[in-house]
């Protein structure tokens, strides 16, 4: 009996120990995830928004997650204004976590662990062609006042008070007839500011898709070509692009689906993490909101621009191309950025201006032309507003592919659907009022915007 006591009082020590590693363990890549977020967030912030150091830490790097909250002031940054590149150390006995820019893409977070960086980034700027005229360049973007014009100015004036829809507003946006009527930002902040779109960039990938579509690369009504997904039994085979536009994959995770911190803080990639998980249900019965499956459909997406009908590579001379469709629409502000293996984080990842999504909606208003040319299939925006996948339960808004909708909501038309992101982050497009609201934040959790309430005012304004 003493010595089977000993055994016991040995191996809950060991248990202790174990977990007290574990633990110590845990701390020390929450360290590193922080230090990844700091770094890239000041690198796009500095590079790709074109912000202060102040107003990044004080909007960018506050009311984050919970998981890094306390840890990211503690970290110390260091800019590197003439490679672009950022820094943060978060362990005396490993590299820092680094980000790098380039003009194309955007800041790129590095690998934890990677250490002698030292090559500077492609430091030349975009041409923005700001003296164009709207909408690809900025001149006459503002409409001319008339007597019957509505009065969007005190709407757009009340949604920066807080008190009125809640959040915490840095820019406002009103198109009407493809002419700004209203525009409004917070101090700091301009018309040149760019902000993450956080989830904003579902919709923007959405489009990206669409316009592959568009040049007969892609179809959605085909399967997803994963590649470790083509093994003989596997059941993911099945899921299709549609599938994962509309979150129907039927794919799990370990998290309720819209986090993704090992890419977005961690520096792995979205084509090794992305396509890991198993399937649960049968693709196109279940909606599970998923940053996982935006980023399958992209890769996908992806995938098709190396294959031809019969499997093998095929001779194009087009690519799956974000920057090149941004400077077609006049988005030069627009950055879509990558992992460090070049794949696209469209789940999340892309920073953009105000003026940049007024762009995107004008694009939907006009069915997917854009001087003269086509480019969304003329069906594209009838099929991202349609509800023909599984929906949402217990939500106010419908889901149709990589778009939310507004149809249920009284007081806003039928037709009015919507990219919504985190922290605030909307873009509102209703053709039959041929309107496009746009409103950014650094809401946090506990105080968001109401971007219903204030749809609805708006729409109220022109039906006055």
């Amino acid at each position: 009996m003493r010595k089977r006591l000993v055994s016991l009082c040995a191996l809950s020590a060991l248990f202790s120990i174990s977990a007290f590693a574990q633990e110590l363990e845990s701390a020390r890549y929450d360290r590193a995830l922080a230090a990844g977020y700091k770094a890239q967030f000041i690198c796009s912030g500095l590079w790709n928004g074109g912000k202060s150091l102040a107003d990044i830490k004080a909007d960018e790097l506050t009311g984050i997650y919970d998981r890094i909250a306390d840890i990211v002031p503690d970290l110390t940054e260091e800019v590197d204004a003439s490679g672009r590149q950022v820094r943060v150390r978060f362990a005396d006995d490993a590299p820092p976590r680094v980000a790098i820019w380039n003009r194309k893409s955007g800041c790129t977070a590095m690998p934890i662990g990677l250490g002698g960086i030292k090559a500077g980034a492609q430091t030349k700027m975009r041409d923005f062609g700001d003296d164009r005229p709207w909408p690809m360049g900025d001149r006459d973007a503002v409409a001319e006042p008339s007597a019957s014009s509505p009065d969007f100015e005190s709407a757009v004036n009340r949604a920066f008070q807080p008190q009125v829809y809640g959040g915490k507003t840095s820019a406002v946006l009103i198109l009407q007839d493809g002419k700004i009527h209203a525009e409004k930002y917070k101090r700091g902040h301009d018309l040149h500011t760019g902000q993450r779109t956080w989830s904003v960039a579902k919709s923007i990938a959405g489009t990206l898709i669409g316009h592959s579509v568009q040049q007969g690369v892609v179809d959605v009504s085909a399967r997803a070509a994963i590649p470790q997904w083509q093994k003989f039994g596997d059941p993911r085979q099945f899921i299709t692009i549609d599938n994962l536009m509309r979150m129907a994959s039927g794919l799990v995770s370990d998290t309720a689906g819209n986090r993704t911190d090992a890419i977005y803080m961690g520096g792995a990639t979205v084509n090794e993490r992305a396509p890991i998980w198993p399937l649960l249900y049968q693709p196109g019965t279940r909606f599970r909101y998923a940053n996982n499956d935006t980023l399958l459909a992209v890769l996908a997406a992806q995938a098709q621009y190396q294959r031809s009908d019969n499997g093998m590579p095929a001779l194009v001379d087009s690519e799956f191309d974000p920057y090149g469709f941004f400077q077609n629409l006049g988005m030069t502000r627009t950055y879509a950025e990558t992992d460090w293996q070049d794949n696209y984080i469209l789940s999340s990842q892309v920073w953009t201006t105000a003026r940049d999504l007024g762009r995107l909606g004008i694009l939907y208003l006009n069915n997917g032309m854009w001087n003269g040319e086509r480019l969304l299939p003329d069906n594209w925006r009838e099929y991202v507003s349609s509800p023909s996948g599984p929906q949402p339960e217990g939500r106010k808004f419908g889901y149709g592919a990589t778009f939310w909708l507004m149809n249920q909501s009284d007081g806003i038309p039928e037709d009015a659907f919507a990219a919504f992101g985190n922290r605030g982050q909307y873009l509102v497009i209703i053709p039959s009022k041929n309107l496009v609201i746009v409103r950014r934040g650094y809401d946090t959790a506990e105080d968001r915007f109401d971007i219903e309430a204030f749809t609805k005012d708006i729409v109220a304004t022109i039906d006055r």
